[in-house]
């Protein structure tokens, strides 16, 4: 690693648990890795707050992007005794998008789709990986948004086609063999993948450990979430996220069904159960009445 904590800032995702976790104290962590895929979706989520917040630094102080800001901050600080700190570029290294589209696909791809469209002149920068290259992991908007591709040996030109948009990954040998298509080639280039074993990548996150402590950063603390599915506990915040979308929806449709809710907001069963027991308990819906649909009771 050649960049220095100061100038380089990763979150790190891996709902495995496995992949990424001997990372975790290293200096250039935001947080701690997040191995929940619940924790995962507010952790993007933060990202893209911080990106909003760049984008209003950067309209003040009238430049385009994170390269006119740090020269800003560094004419200042050769001026003045008082001493501003550069903005560190961000990664963001999701190392099983199946499993997060799984729990909460709606806010991760919207999360995912925002840092796409805007992120890069912000300095934050994403790698997505997936085990499940299917249209359902890897959707059309995700696609469209993340132009850089690299595919390792599949199974089927299927596969090929949803990370590529061409056959050929169903050809490559395994070891690390592999296709990279970037954003400025019409076609992929055939590259080989370094092996590093797993006590080399321990012996080197160790020597890391020792130039410097971890230094986390609160502010992208993604809080702590309840066992059942898609409730967050953050400080005051109380109830579903994605409780005003379904109440604007109820009362726009003028209909209140839990599989209208699973459907239309890309949730599972038992989170859209929970927010129609929200919705009634806020006076939205009247209560069920065996198999007859619920009232709605505000217009």
């Amino acid at each position: 690693m050649k960049a220095r904590p100061d100038q380089v800032k990763f979150m790190m995702v891996d709902p495995k648990m496995v992949e990424l976790s001997v990372y975790n104290d290293i200096p250039h962590l935001l947080i701690p890795v997040v191995t929940n895929p619940r924790k995962a979706s507010k952790a993007l989520q933060k990202v893209v707050d911080e990106m909003e917040n760049r984008y209003e630094l950067f309209a003040k102080v009238g430049v385009r992007n994170i390269a006119g800001c740090n020269a800003k901050v560094e004419e200042f600080n050769s001026q003045s005794e008082y001493k501003q700190i550069p903005l560190p570029f961000i990664v963001v290294i999701v190392d099983e998008l199946a499993d997060l589209m799984m729990v909460a696909s709606k806010e991760v791809e919207d999360a995912i789709i925002r840092l796409g469209q805007k992120a890069r002149a912000a300095g934050i920068h994403m790698i997505l990986a997936t085990q499940r290259p299917s249209v359902d992991v890897i959707s059309g908007l995700i696609k469209a948004n993340v132009p850089s591709r690299v595919a390792f040996a599949v199974s089927s030109g299927t596969d090929s086609r949803t990370i590529l948009d061409e056959n050929g990954a169903e050809k490559l040998l395994g070891r690390g063999d592999m296709l990279f298509k970037s954003i400025d080639e019409n076609h992929p280039v055939r590259l080989q993948g370094s092996f590093i074993s797993d006590d080399d990548v321990e012996r080197i996150v160790n020597f890391i450990k020792t130039q410097a402590d971890a230094d986390y950063d609160e502010s992208f603390d993604p809080g702590e979430v309840s066992e059942n599915e898609g409730e967050f506990s953050d400080g005051d915040a109380g109830g579903d996220p994605l409780f005003d979308e379904a109440k604007s929806l109820v009362i726009e449709t003028q209909k209140a069904s839990a599989s209208m809710i699973q459907r239309r907001l890309s949730v599972g069963f038992n989170r859209a159960t929970r927010l129609m027991e929200e919705l009634e308990m806020a006076g939205v819906i009247g209560p069920a009445e065996g198999t007859k649909p619920r009232k709605v009771l505000q217009q």
